[in-house]
């Protein structure tokens, strides 16, 4: 774990170093004042040596000028090397999560995710910055304060030092404890983000089900769990920081009663005492910052290996003979593919697709319809793999498409889903998402085709409208066409309408339909729909239930046969 950590210091090392440097003469700074203070106790003050009392007294003015400079140093770039660092563990936490199996996010909750990259990721910087400054101040002074103290009384000072393996017994011994305490608190802070993302996201629903004192249950809940958590933390921090206080006192007073012997049989003098009582407080101050920062390294670390499960959870599977998908035909195959949803815990997999094949022609509108579970939108998201599936294989053009890279055949597939994500931003940026160098003209070009170009002209700001999170701003219809804008713009060889049209009115349906009935030519469209009157005109349709697939042919044709497609067109339109 210590070498994962102290890579992210390579890129921000030149700081890093003059901070360092600048803690080691801050540390050494203050080891000038004990040692002039007794010689002004023994020489310059009974002397009356006015003149030397100037000269180290301005010395002493320079030195602490000097350390002013220095701290602020510290302070700025020191926080700077911890923000650099930050920032880089949470850039590489983002792009790790770009990169993982939908199945990660499927198991985990957002709030969860979010506040791994984010609160734990700010306790790493507090504890890159100050973690290895104030250790290193703490030994250095530890090690100055010994060799000056060693100077004026040796035998003194083993005897109070003896002391120090006892206080690093002490903090080892409940090391341990304290990890799996704040382990606990971490786990605890995330349910408790994730249950007010989770809130936030459904207001609308919760407001409208009148159901906001069962969220507050959910959030007292994890709230209290919380609570516990961070009690049996600090429960093992009072042990450690009262058990440090007693050693800190026991150590004032051993400088005071052993120091006290030694001067009544006159083995040190007033000045030297004088001084000892200072090195002994300097003595005590990094051990006082390593208690104090105890707290910081156990919430640090802690986080540190939270973040880095992120880092070190497997990306997505890619060949590394993957080849790019070029010159798309549109030819689909299922060859006796088979997949599995993993479920949390030890459950048995649920079968979704079960040795399923099924070929689908280039160019060709083929409709998926059957009831809910059948897998219809599952075997749409297994051609862009954001699925691996269990057997069998997905073939583009007759290629596998494990054997070809991710960016190439997602590019060459549009998706429009039922529940439409926008989003935070403008129009035009959702619209030019599905072409990031597109032109105004381009974007204005989709919009017409989505229908929703005259609608965005009516606004004040046009395709610069803000449309809120998620496109809160927005009618349901409104977001759909974006979405389907987008994909215009994209313009991709293999089109996947999961219930596309299922949020827009009437006249604007027809609209649509028509705008998508000319996009599908020349290219491979598959279509979801549980409203038969939109695929009436597809080339083929496939009833599809979990047993596979239970009839195909044309809407002419499944209705001749009078079979389940029949069933299900005469009960939707009974009227």
């Amino acid at each position: 774990m210590f070498k994962k950590f102290a890579r992210y210091y390579r890129p921000h090392m030149k700081m890093f170093i003059l901070d360092m440097c600048a803690a080691f003469a801050v540390s050494v700074a203050d080891l000038f004042y004990p040692r002039i203070a007794q010689d002004i106790i023994n020489d310059y003050v009974p002397n009356k040596n006015l003149r030397m009392l100037l000269i180290w007294s301005g010395a002493l003015l320079l030195i602490y000028l000097i350390k002013m400079l220095l701290n602020f140093f510290m302070q700025y770039q020191g926080h700077m090397v911890g923000i650099g660092i930050q920032s880089d563990m949470r850039k590489e936490a983002f792009k790790r999560l770009q990169k993982l199996p939908f199945a990660y996010f499927d198991e985990n909750k957002t709030g969860a995710i979010l506040s791994r990259v984010v609160n734990d990721t700010f306790e790493i910087a507090e504890l890159s910055h100050h973690g290895p400054e104030d250790l290193f101040l703490s030994f250095i002074t530890l090690i100055g304060a010994f060799i000056m103290m060693a100077q004026i009384n040796l035998p003194l000072t083993l005897i109070l030092f003896a002391v120090v393996p006892l206080i690093v017994l002490f903090a080892i011994l409940l090391r341990r404890h304290m990890d799996k305490a704040f382990t606990r608190s971490r786990v605890e802070i995330a349910e408790v983000n994730a249950t007010i993302e989770n809130s936030i996201a459904g207001i609308r629903v919760s407001r409208s089900y009148v159901s906001s004192d069962i969220e507050l249950k959910k959030f007292d809940e994890n709230n209290q769990r919380y609570i516990q958590a961070r009690d049996e933390s600090y429960k093992v921090m009072g042990v450690f920081f009262s058990g440090m206080g007693l050693f800190t006192d026991l150590l004032y007073l051993m400088v005071l009663f052993f120091g006290g012997l030694f001067f009544f049989y006159d083995q040190i003098n007033v000045g030297e005492f004088a001084a000892y009582i200072l090195y002994i407080n300097m003595f005590l101050n990094p051990i006082k910052k390593l208690v104090n920062i105890f707290e910081q390294l156990q919430n640090g670390m802690t986080g540190f290996k939270r973040v880095q499960e992120i880092i070190d959870e497997p990306e997505e599977p890619e060949d590394p003979d993957a080849k790019e998908l070029e010159n798309v035909k549109g030819d689909i195959d299922f060859d006796d593919v088979t997949f599995s949803y993993a479920p949390e815990g030890d459950n048995a997999p649920h079968t979704v697709i079960d040795h399923l094949s099924l070929h689908i022609d280039k160019g060709k509108t083929v409709a998926l319809v059957g009831p809910s579970g059948s897998g219809k939108t599952t075997l749409c998201h297994l051609i862009p793999r954001f699925y691996e599936i269990d057997s069998g294989s997905i073939k583009i053009d007759g290629q596998d498409i494990r054997g070809l890279t991710r960016l190439s055949l997602r590019q060459n597939i549009g998706m429009v889903a039922q529940d439409v994500f926008l989003f935070t931003g403008t129009i035009r940026e959702n619209i030019a998402y599905g072409k990031l160098d597109a032109t105004d003209e381009e974007i204005y070009d989709a919009a017409r085709k989505a229908n929703i170009h005259d609608y965005i002209m009516t606004l004040p700001d046009g395709y610069d409208t803000y449309i809120g999170e998620r496109g809160v701003k927005l009618s349901g219809g409104q977001k759909q066409r974006i979405s389907i804008a987008r994909v215009f713009l994209k313009n991709p060889s293999i089109l996947i309408l999961d219930e596309a049209t299922s949020a827009l009115d009437n006249a604007t349906e027809m609209l649509i339909q028509a705008a998508l009935d000319k996009l599908s030519k020349g290219r491979t469209s598959l279509i979801v729909a549980h409203r038969l009157s939109t695929i009436k005109n597809a080339d083929e349709i496939i009833v599809l239930t979990e047993e596979g697939v239970k009839e195909r042919g044309t809407h002419a044709e499944l209705l001749a046969k009078n079979g389940m497609y029949a069933s299900l067109y005469q009960y939707q339109f009974r009227e």
